[in-house]
């Protein structure tokens, strides 16, 4: 089966090529339906990442954000028509206590292996998760981001020493926004406060308590933090939550960096603060994202929020022209609309 496969092959630069999709392997065909635009799309597509990833990684298919329509399904796992999130993380083995998302040997798509602009996608059907039916489609393009907030809340829920008092989120961005609504739902007992750069961006946040991070009131502590802010400004964030937690609090990191950043070790070895990573997420993140979001309707209002920008693409030329408006948002989300 012939397939259009649409990769950066350098800077602004999106080339269609034709491959071919071997149909013996019983694999499910998804029909792209709906694609969100990430930042580390665009750092692929602006050439931010390190020459030396690009070198080794282009050319790609970007976007690991998606949502699909099942064409054919081989293994009689899913409904021809059925609407599915389709997971990034590519998992090459199992493992008894390491989920996917941490294992050396997984692939990503739109980083390690080809992502979803494609004409269509041939997946593993346990990569699959159907969305049901009153699930807005638009907002269902990033349930990857979502499953992601679900993943950190997890981490942070794993390392608590007692679920009680005040969660703080530092981020204004949408992965911060995100975590928020997740948090909120997650822990309904507990006080969400989110820390933020842009009054403007924390005006999106009403479910919660907002502060400007240069205008805390000195008396604002959190017991647990989860950081969201990534890049440079990481640094920053991650020392602030430090002088701001509680002792024996628990931070989990999930901003990415390129470059390191010094904290405090001092004060974290004082408080002995628990540090804890995350990164990306599992199926059953997927699985618990989606429940969350179809069980709770007003996080499914707080998460259409981010649908900011949709373009309907049916050329090369239109996703060019997606991502350059994307790069012009300082928050939301951009959704490519795929009819190519």
């Amino acid at each position: 089966m012939f397939n259009n496969v649409y990769r950066l092959t350098g800077i602004k630069q999106i080339e269609r090529v034709t491959s071919q999709i071997d149909l013996s392997k019983g694999a499910v065909i998804v029909r792209p339906l709906n694609l969100a635009i990430c930042r580390a799309d665009e750092r692929y597509y602006l050439g931010l990442r390190d020459a030396k990833v690009l070198a080794e990684r282009l050319p790609l298919a970007l976007i690991h954000e998606a949502v699909g329509v099942v064409v054919c399904d081989q293994t009689g796992t899913f409904k021809t028509g059925a609407l599915v999130a389709m997971v990034p993380t590519h998992a090459k083995e199992k493992h008894e206590k390491v989920t996917e998302n941490y294992l050396r040997s997984s692939t990503f798509a739109s980083s390690t292996e080809d992502g979803f602009m494609r004409e269509y996608v041939d997946i593993e059907p346990e990569r699959l998760v159907e969305i049901p039916a009153h699930i807005n489609p638009e907002m269902a393009a990033y349930f990857e981001v979502v499953s992601v907030a679900v993943q950190a809340v997890r981490r942070l829920q794993g390392s608590m020493m007692s679920q009680e008092g005040t969660i703080g989120i530092w981020g204004d961005g949408n992965v911060a926004y995100m975590t928020a609504v997740v948090a909120h739902v997650m822990f309904p007992d507990c006080k969400i406060t989110v820390f933020g750069k842009h009054a403007e961006k924390l005006d999106y946040i009403t479910f919660a308590d907002t502060y400007l991070i240069n205008d805390v009131p000195e008396d604002v502590v959190v017991n647990h933090a989860i950081e969201a802010v990534g890049g440079r400004g990481s640094e920053d964030a991650i020392n602030q939550i430090i002088d701001l937690i509680q002792p024996c609090g628990s931070v989990v990191l999930s901003g990415v960096s390129e470059h390191p950043v010094a904290i405090n070790t001092r004060m974290v070895l004082e408080k002995g603060i628990a540090l804890v990573g995350t990164t990306r997420s599992t199926v059953q993140d997927f699985k618990d994202a989606i429940e969350l979001v179809a069980n709770n309707p007003e996080a499914q209002e707080r998460l259409e929020l981010l649908v900011q920008n949709v373009r309907d693409v049916r050329e090369v030329c239109d996703i060019i022209e997606a991502f350059d408006s994307d790069l012009n948002m300082s928050w939301g989300k951009t959704i490519m609309r795929w009819h190519i």
